[in-house]
């Protein structure tokens, strides 16, 4: 179990690192994360977590199922046609294609999986039924179109005007070099120019009124990536991990890296252990830093946790990783996370 002693001086340092970052660092804030409101609470990742979690929040606060609400959240950034990294906005792989990735997870340890889905806007939903309806956990590519299909979604076309415009701008020079973070100010604003070549996946944690948990992890991965590439978002223990009885936790970042530490589950276990979720994090990433050291400093990972008590935390590889709280006594609290470097 951490000790006391180390919980502070290494808090103390992630204060340090952030004190210029422009929002209030989260240690600053550590008596209200380890307060724990008063339950239901929900929790994203980036900015967009903001407008996500007020969905979710509205199936809250009627004492709905932490499952329906963050399916409801993550729904909403899947739809915004302006979230290039997400959902139907999504940028396509280096052959055209928008590809998206999803897993779902409840407080029963149920969990649905979608990876490498064309055409359908709604990966998250898509993922729900095949929780529910199937006796399996994850479906991928034709298969899992043909679930979708079968069971009443809409065939689309996702590559946007904007992301065609885009793709059709990289192949000039088919040179894939990630940026570490995007700015997702809100859903509106215009990405910056040099950072579309970048992915930010949307993770969701909620805790009900009832005091159960759930998760919700989609993405349309990395911009251009090769075809067939899958990421940690749709999968189970990596990019999502939820077990009831201790707290769930999400990651964002180069997935290839979150796959490799099964990032999401070490997470959980280390509260388990006794961790704090912001420290459970930090040893998460630091167990990245450690295998990958120089890979480590020029991408981004970031992982987020909540736990049964309410109590939350996140910590990643660079600064520049936000996260959004929504909970009855602040229904739009936006945080930088601590970070390594």
């Amino acid at each position: 179990m951490i000790s006391r002693r180390k919980f502070i001086r290494s808090g103390a340092l992630g204060v340090s690192a952030l004190s210029l970052s422009g929002r209030i660092p989260t240690l600053e804030h550590e008596n209200v994360v380890n307060r724990a409101p008063a339950k239901p609470i929900v929790i994203a990742t980036w900015d967009f977590g903001v407008a996500a979690n007020q969905a979710a929040w509205e199936v809250l606060r009627q004492e709905g199922r932490a499952l329906d609400a963050v399916e409801a959240g993550v729904r909403v950034p899947e739809a915004d046609l302006g979230n290039s990294t997400v959902g139907k906005g999504g940028y396509p792989d280096r052959d055209g294609h928008v590809s998206l990735d999803a897993c779902i997870m409840d407080e029963k340890g149920n969990c649905g999986s979608v990876a490498a889905l064309e055409h359908i806007s709604h990966p998250i939903s898509v993922a729900r039924l095949v929780m529910e309806k199937t006796p399996h956990v994850m479906l991928v590519g034709e298969g899992a179109l043909q679930f979708a299909l079968e069971n009443g979604f809409e065939r689309e076309n996702l590559l946007t005007p904007k992301a065609e415009k885009a793709w059709k701008e990289w192949l000039k020079d088919k040179n894939y070099q990630p940026v570490i973070n995007i700015e997702n100010k809100s859903f509106t604003t215009e990405r910056l120019p040099g950072n579309e070549h970048n992915h930010d996946t949307i993770g969701m944690l909620a805790l009900d009124a009832h005091g159960n948990l759930s998760g919700a992890c989609t993405t349309s991965g990395m911009a251009f990536k090769m075809r067939g590439r899958v990421g940690d978002s749709p999968i189970i223990g990596a990019g999502l991990y939820v077990d009831n009885e201790v707290g769930g936790a999400t990651a964002t970042g180069v997935g290839e890296e979150v796959i490799r530490t099964v990032g999401s589950f070490l997470v959980v276990e280390l509260m388990r252990q006794g961790y704090p979720p912001e420290e459970a994090c930090r040893e998460a990433v630091g167990r990245i830093a450690k295998k990958k050291p120089d890979i480590a400093k020029e991408i981004q990972v970031g992982f987020l946790a909540l736990n049964k008590k309410g109590e939350y935390g996140a910590f990643a590889l660079q600064k520049g990783f936000s996260y959004a709280i929504c909970h009855a006594e602040q229904r739009d609290l936006l945080l930088d996370s601590a970070s390594l470097y």
